[in-house]
């Protein structure tokens, strides 16, 4: 029987709707295969939380991600199902996000017997900072950062909403202020804690008090970049050896396409021939 115009229609509806399925399914199983091979090349875990801040639209609302409690219970599940003497290398990509679930997995890592080590591609911030503080060692790219763990009060910083304390009196400051103020000055108490444990054993005492205080005290803006000269500086066991694959990793966590790209460029390697001093 030949084709009609209509049948031809409803293919070609059809390729499209399945095409992103398809392409989904082979970056998965992409994934999974260099996953294996990394694990039999390092005879280790590997985890990976990766997010991108900038997701596929629902009704054209954009959808971000960040460290939830659905993250540190699938994370908690790797760890459960690793031998303590295993090692585990975590791959942390993400702006950050609940102060209870990045917590639930950095004491986790930090409890793990084997050697941890954190790597960081491009950047972990805010809760991703504090998972990696919990590693025995911090791999980052050239290029990589980390950030302050200052907590966050619905849209405010904890140490912001506490300066208000410092600039008015207490006649002139609504109760609502007042309020927030005693939760920031318990959430900045309670980070400053917390990564003073995560630092036990891996600096000097005095130290990782510092560097608690650092991080957690609203010193720079919540976005402010700690780069690898930074994490060196501040005494953090940290290297800038990235082995490729991880980053080959990251090559398979695709942003998704937008209609007009902000970046482009031809994907290719470009090299230096200094002999005939020509680009290739």
């Amino acid at each position: 029987m030949a084709m009609t115009p209509v049948d031809a229609i409803w293919i070609f509806f059809l390729l499209t709707a399945i095409q992103p399925v398809i392409r989904q399914r082979l970056l998965e199983a992409a994934r999974q295969r260099l996953i294996a091979k990394i694990e039999r090349q390092r005879n280790s875990r590997v985890i990976l939380l990766v997010h991108r801040q900038e997701t596929m639209s629902i009704l054209g609302f954009p959808v971000f991600r960040y460290i939830d409690v659905n993250d540190s219970e699938e994370v908690l599940r790797a760890i459960h199902m690793t031998d303590p003497e295993v090692p585990i290398d975590i791959v942390l990509h993400t702006p950050g996000g609940l102060v209870l679930a990045s917590l639930q997995i950095a004491r986790a890592i930090h409890k793990h017997p084997g050697k941890v080590t954190a790597f960081i591609p491009h950047y972990a911030m805010s809760g991703g900072t504090l998972i990696a503080l919990a590693a025995d060692e911090i791999v980052m790219s050239e290029h990589a950062v980390l950030g302050p763990v200052d907590p966050q009060l619905g849209q405010y910083p904890a140490a912001s909403i506490l300066k208000v304390l410092e600039k008015k009196p207490i006649s002139e400051i609504d109760d609502e202020t007042l309020i927030l103020a005693d939760q920031a000055e318990k959430a900045i108490r309670q980070l400053r804690e917390s990564v003073r444990e995560l630092l036990e054993g891996k600096c000097d005492p005095s130290k990782a008090d510092e560097l608690a205080r650092l991080l957690s005290e609203g010193t720079w803006t919540h976005d402010h970049p700690i780069t690898y000269e930074d994490a060196k500086r501040f005494g953090l066991c940290v290297s800038n050896k990235m082995p490729p694959e991880f980053l080959d990793l990251m090559n398979l966590y695709p942003q998704p396409v937008r209609r007009q790209p902000s970046v482009e460029y031809l994907p290719v390697p470009r090299r230096f021939e200094r002999s005939s001093r020509l680009w290739w």
